[in-house]
């Protein structure tokens, strides 16, 4: 038994919340790292690694029930070496013993309970194990005991399995691509198939729990798919989902019709979510559409904004020890506060007698959708509730910045600020994007993963440099200034250099600098946040677009034959592949537009109003003074007698430069129509 049981615990020194959560734990916690697989080695005792994240429901039960009780704590300190990691930090990590847990027990989830050999590989594990058998389940000290029991007797043939294992976890990296042409028809049949797979009643895809499909909704908008893209939609934002008062989206829906949430707010949903109702509005023009994305981002403004610049990372599902007690409500609290006017808002919000959820209501619409009209006095009493509301205890924040998500919500920022003409949503992406780059790279210039409280810290990802990438491109094509452009071209090139794989192609999760892990893996799977293969794709496809350069273009058809067939098998899980897809085989237009002077004058301003009028994934825009040659497809644009002009263009080959924004519209229409 080691000599250090009584002392604090290794995660004082750590900035993530969520680590700092159990430094009083009676555990012996290691953050990961070569000290704690050291100590496994002297020691010859297993790691017992728990993985979880700030907002986790289930992870604060586990903590509660096993890790603050003194004689679970002790056969812990004893018997093995354990270790506390913040997924949310450290995604090669949990993405490396998820997929173990979820091989050796057919599921996963978090908190993540892995059991590893003194090397780190996995020989056993699970998710949330109970205090004791009441619930049918073995109780976490008897999985213990067994595991402990199976080191001493099957040592030997446990680590026997350690090669095999490796390259089990490993296999993703080793895929090699496919030699025949992608398919042109592919993004066309995937988006039929998943409007096959929609719920045309409730919306989204399959059964409870159901998660917010963004990446999957957007591409199916690009590809015309609008019926199955409406009904999720509408049922998202009726939903508990939405937050009918503050705005913003919980995690997922616990049940099939979006009622009951698991009510953790993530900085991620709700900036995907934000474009996925923008690009709705465009193509549907539903009022009740745009007003989900200015709430969505009014609340991520209000509520989860750093002072310095970056967003945090997450709200949490509890307060007052109880999951969702901050949100919703009985018929008595809505009648204190509004009085005789309380009927009107329970009936309006769905609130019943018995509640939904241990006898409290969640606010929903129970139409089924938001009406296009604004009820103003629903939205006022929604008003005084909210009010009433900012009294109650808050669910915990995590208040970390994460680079990835971040820029997700630059995106977001960038083109509603561009689409909207709402110049405070252009300020705040443009002072978070000068915030992740100026505060979260190291001295040598390397991106960070991470901040909180003026210190950055941990190597970036492929996420976080393809998401910065995708952010820094749409801020550039909303404010047009040359110097963003050249940040991204900067970030590709930094991200091709790092990140990938010359043998077969794609990209890795880790940098060619990242510590040795018992894999080095490659992302799959957009959902729910985008793969950062997929978002490398997407992002140096439009990249190419910019600049002719075909260097860039090659690198995102790598991704492409990698992972396209995949598609094939849970479409759902690709949307943003599919969107990079998509793009890879339109005749994607380019779109340069010049003006006389410094600033767009009253023309160029119309012509770029235009070219932004619809939902059009496959365009790529570079706009400036004549005579610009950054991005390169402004390189000789002239104006037309001296008035601003638009030039589309396919390949960097251009058609006649047109001044009228109708003529635009009509040339840009045409390209649409072209690649239906």
């Amino acid at each position: 038994m080691p000599d250090h049981v009584d002392m604090s615990n290794r995660l004082a020194d750590e900035t993530s919340p969520y680590l700092l959560q159990h430094k009083d734990n009676p555990v012996d916690w290691h953050p990961w790292g070569p000290e704690a697989l050291a100590e496994a080695q002297e020691r010859q005792v297993p790691i017992l690694l728990s993985v979880g994240y700030a907002a986790c429901h289930w992870c604060h039960v586990m903590e509660r029930e096993s890790f603050e009780d003194e004689a679970t704590a002790a056969y812990m300190n004893e018997h093995f070496v354990p270790v506390k990691v913040d997924r949310e930090e450290r995604p090669d990590i949990d993405s490396i013993y998820m997929e173990a847990v979820q091989s050796i027990t057919g599921q996963g989830g978090w908190p993540l309970t892995a059991f590893l050999d003194p090397a780190g590989v996995p020989f056993h594990g699970g998710t949330y194990f109970p205090p004791d058998t009441s619930s049918g389940m073995p109780s976490f000290m008897m999985v213990m005991e067994a595991v402990i029991k199976a080191w001493d007797e099957r040592r030997d043939e446990i680590l026997a399995q350690s090669a095999d294992v490796r390259t089990r976890l490993g296999a993703v990296a080793l895929i090699a691509p496919r030699e025949s042409d992608l398919e042109p028809d592919l993004p066309v049949r995937r988006a039929a198939n998943l409007t096959e797979q929609t719920d045309m009643e409730l919306g989204g895809f399959g059964p409870a729990p159901k998660f917010p499909p963004a990446s999957a909704l957007d591409f199916m908008l690009g590809q015309g798919e609008t019926a199955a893209v409406e009904v999720t939609l509408d049922r998202m934002a009726a939903g508990g989902l939405n937050d009918q008062l503050a705005g913003g989206f919980a995690r997922y829906s616990v049940d099939e019709r979006w009622l009951v949430p698991h009510f953790e707010k993530m900085l991620y949903d709700n900036a995907l979510l934000a474009r996925t109702y923008l690009h709705a509005w465009q193509v549907l023009g539903h009022e009740r559409y745009r007003r989900v994305a200015e709430r969505t981002l009014d609340w991520a403004l209000a509520e989860m904004l750093d002072p310095s610049g970056g967003f945090y990372a997450s709200l949490d599902a509890d307060s007052e020890g109880v999951e969702g007690l901050f949100y919703t409500w009985t018929s008595e609290e809505i009648e204190a506060v509004l009085g005789d006017r309380a009927g009107r808002a329970i009936e309006g919000f769905g609130v019943t007698a018995d509640g939904h959820l241990e006898g409290r209501s969640v606010l929903h619409l129970p139409a089924g959708a938001p009406p296009d009209e604004v009820d103003q006095e629903l939205e006022g009493l929604a008003a005084e509730l909210l009010a009433a509301r900012a009294e109650r205890i808050r669910p915990a924040l995590d208040d970390k910045v994460l680079s990835s998500w971040n820029s997700l919500m630059i995106s977001a920022l960038a083109e509603a600020g561009a689409v909207l003409g709402r110049d405070d949503y252009l300020a705040a992406a443009r002072r978070t994007a000068d915030f992740v780059w100026d505060e979260m790279r190291s001295p040598q210039g390397n991106l960070l993963r991470t901040w909180r409280n003026g210190e950055a810290r941990l190597n970036a990802y492929l996420e976080d440099h393809a998401f910065l990438l995708e952010a820094l491109l749409d801020l550039y094509e909303a404010e047009l200034d040359p110097a963003i452009f050249n940040r991204a071209r900067a970030v590709a090139e930094t991200m091709i250099d790092r990140f990938a794989d010359p043998a077969r192609g794609g990209f890795f999760t880790t940098s060619h600098d990242h510590e040795e892990l018992i894999a080095r893996r490659k992302d799959v799977g957009d959902h729910p946040i985008p793969a950062g293969s997929s978002s490398a794709a997407l992002g140096l496809l439009r990249l190419a677009g910019l600049t002719g350069e075909r260097s860039y273009r090659r690198e995102a058809e790598g991704v492409l034959k990698l992972l396209a067939p995949a598609t094939a098998r849970q479409p759902g899980a690709f949307g943003h592949l599919l969107q990079a897809l998509a793009l890879y085989h339109s005749r994607a237009p380019e779109l340069a537009v010049v003006w006389p002077g410094e600033g767009p004058d009253g023309g160029a301003a119309a012509l770029l109003v235009e070219a932004r009028r619809r939902y059009r994934p496959n365009l790529v825009l570079a706009a400036g003074p004549a005579g610009a040659d950054v991005p390169p497809l402004l390189r000789d644009r002239t104006l037309v007698d001296g008035a601003s002009a638009a030039y589309v263009c396919e390949s960097f080959t251009c058609k006649a430069p047109v001044t009228d924004p109708a003529e635009l519209g009509k040339e840009l229409d045409a390209l649409d129509q072209r690649n239906d």
